[in-house]
């Protein structure tokens, strides 16, 4: 795995790029990373696809309390259904804010 010293991108292969395809830089700006290095981006890839796919549930639980709110039954269903909206909401934007940090700490590209 290389990193693009003037970039950020990550290449995943056995030899760096001749030229990076974000930047146009040089292979020498290339940085072979170490396996610790390796393994934090790795697994916070992993750790971002969990996220994602826990991000895409909280959006179907989302539209479930909206059509409930609609309904409006009665004050403690849409009760529910406002509160958990708002723990959705939440928790979206807490995710979103992790994967932020894994990218801005070069955890992951």
């Amino acid at each position: 795995m290389y990193k693009c010293s003037v970039c950020g991108l990550v290449h995943w292969g056995e030899e760096p790029f001749e030229k990076c395809p974000k930047c146009g830089t040089n292979r020498e700006n290339f940085k072979k990373l170490d396996e610790a290095e390796e393994a934090l981006i790795q697994n916070s890839r992993i750790t971002n696809e969990l996220h994602m796919g826990l991000f895409e549930k909280l959006r179907e639980v989302e539209e479930i309390c909206e059509a409930g709110s609609e309904i409006n039954l009665d004050p403690g269903c849409y009760k529910i259904f406002n509160e958990l909206l708002d723990i959705v909401y939440e928790k979206q934007q807490e995710i979103l804010a992790e994967i932020s940090g894994h990218v801005n700490k070069g955890k992951w590209n």
